[in-house]
């Protein structure tokens, strides 16, 4: 029987992303229970080094045009896409991203068969893998340590310099936080991971009516739902399946928290139809109070929930400051600015922590499915194949034309 070949590729997006999406010992564990070899192009960026690999008798070879599978984890530039293959990786394209449009075109144009992570779902819809608890856990690390540099109150490391997680928990219970009150959007992975690192904190949790009203000598955090942030238009009942399904008939709710927050860590799913949590004429106003935004969503500006993630900024340069009245990017921690969190590679600041919990659910749900013949799963999660959009991504044929 012949062995697919799996190649693990190199890191081609700038800036460069340390993770991987198997450690050494799952490829291991892959080539000794299914009939799969693993070939890893060099790469000196990985937190897994290359040493590492070769000592659990992984093949290391710069060429993988021999594969038949490559997995990355960010968007593969377009002059190193390799025809007539299987990719997965991140390629945020579903959401009809036009920073992407010429990416997926060339996946089209190079017939190659593009799973995406993101869209690799069960029977229930629910994701089968995902970095969002790590981008949580970092994107609330980061909220905190930006409010910390901002009102020199407290000071928390960067969370990529900690060797992995439970270094910076030891770091945490050697902090005494300010009362800082911290509204956190999202229940999902996302928001779980930031509650973690919260709670991990220290952190009192305490519920949105008690949040609003009352004030506190102590650091609160309160976790809203979406019942918490949105209504609807129609002044029914809030209906979450009627919302997920139709959320351009609901409004948002969430001003008051803008009045009360200090610090606000945004974790949910955005959808375009949705409101944004305010407006930017909202953060002109007096009685806006938030200082800092930890958007770990990282939806762009004007299609976002947050209307002042004008830009992403880096793991190099994680803060920028936003001038509600000029609109425009400043220097971070002035009074006149909001101070902005917006990394959209968070997972990258606890790389191995983060890439063996992926590799792990790539293990549980999906090695199975790539190896049989048709599978539901990976049918659900190519966006194209054969030289062509998939059915499940008909809708995006207007952006690959560049009709969107």
């Amino acid at each position: 029987m012949r062995k697919l070949k799996i190649g693990i590729i190199k890191e081609g997006k700038v800036p460069p992303d340390s993770r991987v999406p198997l450690t050494p010992k799952q490829c291991r564990f892959i080539q000794d229970n299914y009939p799969v070899e693993i070939m890893v192009a060099p790469s000196e960026g990985r937190c897994y080094k290359n040493g590492e690999y070769r000592k659990e008798g992984i093949t290391l070879q710069e060429n993988l045009e021999e594969c038949d599978v490559l997995m990355g984890v960010k968007e593969v530039p377009v002059d190193l896409l390799l025809a007539d293959k299987t990719y997965f990786f991140f390629s945020h394209t579903i959401k009809k991203q036009v920073y992407n449009r010429k990416l997926l075109q060339a996946c089209v144009n190079k017939n190659i068969h593009l799973i995406d992570y993101e869209v690799l779902t069960g029977e229930d819809k629910k994701r089968l893998i995902a970095f969002g608890i790590f981008a949580g856990m970092v994107g609330a690390h980061n909220g905190l340590m930006t409010y910390g540099r901002r009102t020199g109150e407290f000071e928390l490391a960067r969370m990529n310099s900690y060797f992995d997680y439970q270094t910076a928990v030891d770091d945490y219970q050697t902090k005494k936080f300010p009362n800082i009150k911290i509204v956190l959007t999202g229940t999902g992975r996302v928001g779980s991971g930031a509650k973690r690192v919260l709670d991990d904190m220290n952190i009192r949790q305490v519920g949105p009516k008690d949040f609003l009203e009352n004030k506190y000598d102590e650091a609160v955090y309160t976790q809203l739902e979406c019942e918490d942030y949105v209504a609807p238009n129609d002044g029914n009942a809030f209906d979450k399946g009627k919302f997920y399904s139709h959320p351009d008939t609901y409004h948002s709710i969430f001003k008051p928290y803008t009045q009360v927050a200090d610090l606000m860590i945004n974790g949910i799913y955005w959808d375009s139809r949705s409101p944004a949590f305010f407006s930017k004429e909202d953060m002109r106003q007096d009685d806006f109070n938030i200082k800092v935004i930890a958007d770990v969503t990282c939806d762009m500006a004007p299609d976002s929930s947050i209307p002042s993630t004008i830009i992403s900024s880096t793991i190099a340069d994680p803060i920028f400051g936003y001038d509600p009245h000029t609109e425009k990017v400043e220097k971070p921690h002035k009074d006149s600015v909001v101070d902005m969190m917006t990394i959209d590679n968070l997972p990258n600041e606890l790389p191995r922590d983060a890439s063996k919990a992926f590799g792990e659910q790539f293990l549980a749900s999906i090695i199975e499915e790539l190896l049989k013949k048709d599978s539901s799963v990976i049918r659900r999660g190519s966006v194209c194949k054969n030289g062509d959009l998939t059915p499940e991504f008909e809708y995006l044929r207007d952006h690959l034309q560049g009709k969107a």
